[in-house]
């Protein structure tokens, strides 16, 4: 191995989130070993790949998501559609390490009491402030600023949440909007988040790009 470079070839049938756990092992090494949470983590999101339902994101996101917060040391964070927890073990992880923490909000009671066992099972709770409101009303009365927001909520609400928030983070700070795809891409975005797409691209107060890989993320960094 010279310097940080990492081959690794993939093989036939390996997930993308066995590729990811290989990656994080070979530059944990590198950089620091492994915690009891990683391993803990690591294991829980193993036994659960491909039984997340009920509107989570796929693992590609979350690694995105997790891989977003530790590049730029990322502390602060809203999470605005928690459902059962996916995203929420995801970002949570990723501040485990910059010391971080969470403001999850979601409006359903059941999906809300799976995240908080989740996030329980998993060893993350004292990273997350999980909240069972309605986000139309709470991202609004929020009186603190982020450096990091995930929105995974009503997709016809993206343009209110994001004018909501957009005062509170911080310079440098990152919005994320999940399920959202731009035109060229040959794939759908859900109702509501074309819209979205053209309002954050007009704003010459944030640089916005969409990753096309996995559900669709479009990715907006303030100026």
């Amino acid at each position: 191995m010279q310097g940080n470079k990492i081959s690794i070839k993939v093989v036939s049938g390996l997930t993308s989130f066995m590729l990811f756990l290989l990656v994080l092992n070979v530059q944990s090494q590198e950089i620091a070993p492994k915690t009891d949470l990683d391993k803990k983590v690591e294991a829980f999101l193993e036994d659960y790949e491909g039984k997340w339902r009920d509107m989570n994101i796929p693992a590609s996101d979350g690694k995105l998501l997790y891989d977003i917060i530790l590049k730029n040391g990322y502390t602060k964070g809203l999470e605005i559609g928690t459902s059962t927890g996916h995203s929420a073990i995801w970002i949570a992880w990723a501040f485990s390490k910059t010391g971080g923490k969470l403001i999850t909000i979601d409006i359903d009671e059941t999906r809300h009491k799976q995240a908080l066992a989740n996030l329980k099972e998993v060893g993350l709770s004292e990273y997350v402030d999980a909240r069972l409101a309605d986000a139309h009303k709470l991202v609004k009365e929020l009186g603190v600023t982020f450096d990091f927001v995930f929105s995974d909520a009503d997709k016809g609400w993206y343009i209110n949440y994001f004018k909501d928030i957009a005062p509170k983070l911080k310079k440098g700070g990152c919005f994320t909007a999940h399920n959202v795809r731009p035109k060229n891409s040959g794939q759908r975005g859900m109702r509501g988040t074309g819209e979205y797409l053209e309002y954050v691209l007009g704003l010459d107060t944030f640089t916005t790009t969409v990753d096309n890989s996995g559900g669709g993320l479009a990715i907006s960094y303030k100026n």
